[in-house]
């Protein structure tokens, strides 16, 4: 059965974000915490710097996936079908959420921001404690939220691999 893969572009920034995920999330996990009032230093100046890359990425894909759309499987039930188009504009949304709270967070406690010491970027906010706090929270939501749905992205795709054995997964693989 002939399957409507994804084309190379597509396939190139589904990968390139999640091998940048892959680095992010252990760099947010394990960077020390800052206190206000002190630099961000190395470890969140990367954290910001991946994340602004991510965002760039998902932007550039959501033009690319509007632009070229990829019919959906029609060998799938409608559940699947309608079930995989959710989770996948979710995961837009939430990367999308996720890189925006990022960067305001960073701009609501003062730091200057660049994208690995190279290219300073504007600040979205002023320096606030209050909303600096709110956002963290919603950053916090935003990327515990985006790991749980990358989680039943991955375990749809290993059923689709190893129960279904239907080929879906090969849509996104490299050829």
């Amino acid at each position: 059965m002939t399957r409507s893969p994804y084309d190379s572009t597509a396939k190139l920034f589904h990968w390139l974000i999640v091998g940048l995920l892959a680095v992010q999330y252990p760099i947010g996990w394990l960077m020390p915490d800052i206190h206000r009032g002190q630099p961000p230093g190395a470890a969140m100046t990367f954290h910001i710097s991946f994340g602004i890359l991510i965002l760039i990425l998902i932007v550039l894909r959501l033009i690319w996936r509007l632009t070229h759309p990829v019919p959906a499987e029609p060998s799938l039930p409608p559940w699947q079908r309608i079930g995989a188009q959710v989770a996948h504009w979710m995961l837009y949304l939430l990367v999308l959420a996720t890189t925006i709270t990022g960067w305001l967070f960073a701009s609501f406690r003062g730091w200057s921001v660049s994208l690995f010491y190279i290219v300073p970027l504007p600040m979205l906010a002023s320096d606030n404690a209050a909303a600096g706090k709110a956002i963290d929270g919603l950053h916090q939501v935003a990327e515990w939220s985006l790991l749980v749905l990358i989680g039943l992205h991955v375990a749809a795709a290993l059923a689709h691999l190893l129960i279904y054995r239907d080929r879906i997964m090969q849509r996104m693989l490299p050829n």
